[in-house]
Protein backbone atom coordinates (compact mmCIF):
# COMPACT_ATOMS: atom_id res chain seq x y z
CA UNK A 1 0.00 0.00 0.00
CA UNK A 2 1.31 3.44 -0.92
CA UNK A 3 1.23 6.10 1.76
CA UNK A 4 1.76 9.63 0.49
CA UNK A 5 4.41 11.41 2.47
CA UNK A 6 4.67 15.18 2.29
CA UNK A 7 8.17 16.33 1.52
CA UNK A 8 7.61 19.59 3.29
CA UNK A 9 8.79 19.98 6.85
CA UNK A 10 6.24 18.90 9.39
CA UNK A 11 5.74 22.48 10.62
CA UNK A 12 5.01 23.56 7.04
CA UNK A 13 2.51 20.74 6.69
CA UNK A 14 0.81 21.71 9.96
CA UNK A 15 0.55 25.35 8.90
CA UNK A 16 -1.01 24.34 5.58
CA UNK A 17 -3.52 22.15 7.46
CA UNK A 18 -4.39 25.07 9.75
CA UNK A 19 -4.91 27.29 6.70
CA UNK A 20 -7.12 24.58 5.21
CA UNK A 21 -9.08 24.49 8.45
CA UNK A 22 -9.62 28.24 8.34
CA UNK A 23 -10.78 27.88 4.73
CA UNK A 24 -13.35 25.25 5.75
CA UNK A 25 -14.55 27.31 8.71
CA UNK A 26 -14.98 30.37 6.53
CA UNK A 27 -17.09 28.42 4.03
CA UNK A 28 -19.21 26.93 6.83
CA UNK A 29 -19.83 30.29 8.44
CA UNK A 30 -20.65 31.85 5.06
CA UNK A 31 -23.44 29.27 4.75
CA UNK A 32 -24.65 30.08 8.27
CA UNK A 33 -24.08 26.52 9.45
CA UNK A 34 -23.06 25.36 12.89
CA UNK A 35 -20.54 22.58 13.22
CA UNK A 36 -23.37 20.24 14.21
CA UNK A 37 -25.40 21.17 11.14
CA UNK A 38 -22.46 20.64 8.80
CA UNK A 39 -21.65 17.32 10.45
CA UNK A 40 -25.19 16.20 9.81
CA UNK A 41 -25.10 17.33 6.17
CA UNK A 42 -21.84 15.52 5.41
CA UNK A 43 -22.65 12.37 7.38
CA UNK A 44 -20.04 12.86 10.09
CA UNK A 45 -20.91 10.84 13.17
CA UNK A 46 -19.65 13.53 15.56
CA UNK A 47 -19.63 17.29 15.16
CA UNK A 48 -16.23 17.31 16.83
CA UNK A 49 -14.87 15.96 13.55
CA UNK A 50 -15.70 19.34 12.00
CA UNK A 51 -13.89 21.08 14.84
CA UNK A 52 -10.83 18.91 14.30
CA UNK A 53 -10.72 19.73 10.59
CA UNK A 54 -11.18 23.43 11.25
CA UNK A 55 -8.16 23.43 13.56
CA UNK A 56 -6.02 21.58 11.02
CA UNK A 57 -6.14 18.15 12.63
CA UNK A 58 -7.33 15.92 9.84
CA UNK A 59 -8.53 16.03 6.27
CA UNK A 60 -11.83 15.94 4.48
CA UNK A 61 -12.16 12.34 3.25
CA UNK A 62 -11.78 12.29 -0.56
CA UNK A 63 -14.84 10.08 -0.99
CA UNK A 64 -16.88 12.90 0.59
CA UNK A 65 -15.59 15.87 -1.43
CA UNK A 66 -18.80 16.31 -3.46
CA UNK A 67 -20.97 15.99 -0.37
CA UNK A 68 -18.91 18.64 1.42
CA UNK A 69 -18.93 20.97 -1.59
CA UNK A 70 -22.72 20.69 -1.84
CA UNK A 71 -23.17 21.29 1.90
CA UNK A 72 -20.90 24.34 1.75
CA UNK A 73 -22.56 25.72 -1.38
CA UNK A 74 -19.47 25.67 -3.58
CA UNK A 75 -18.49 24.10 -6.89
CA UNK A 76 -16.96 20.67 -6.30
CA UNK A 77 -14.06 21.23 -8.69
CA UNK A 78 -13.14 24.55 -7.06
CA UNK A 79 -13.49 23.00 -3.61
CA UNK A 80 -11.16 20.10 -4.39
CA UNK A 81 -8.65 22.42 -6.06
CA UNK A 82 -8.61 24.58 -2.93
CA UNK A 83 -8.22 21.58 -0.64
CA UNK A 84 -5.38 20.25 -2.76
CA UNK A 85 -3.50 23.49 -2.12
CA UNK A 86 -3.59 22.68 1.61
CA UNK A 87 -3.51 18.87 1.60
CA UNK A 88 -1.19 18.12 -1.32
CA UNK A 89 0.76 21.26 -2.19
CA UNK A 90 3.35 19.44 -4.29
CA UNK A 91 0.74 18.04 -6.68
CA UNK A 92 -1.11 21.36 -6.63
CA UNK A 93 2.08 23.15 -7.67
CA UNK A 94 2.72 20.72 -10.55
CA UNK A 95 -0.82 21.04 -11.85
CA UNK A 96 -1.53 24.72 -11.36
CA UNK A 97 1.67 26.76 -11.16
CA UNK A 98 2.78 28.81 -14.12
Amino acid sequence: MYVHQQRLGSEEVQELRREGGRFLKELREKQGLSQRQLASLVGAEYYTFISQLETGRGRVPPDRYRLWADALGVDAKDFVKSLMRFYDPLTFDILFSD
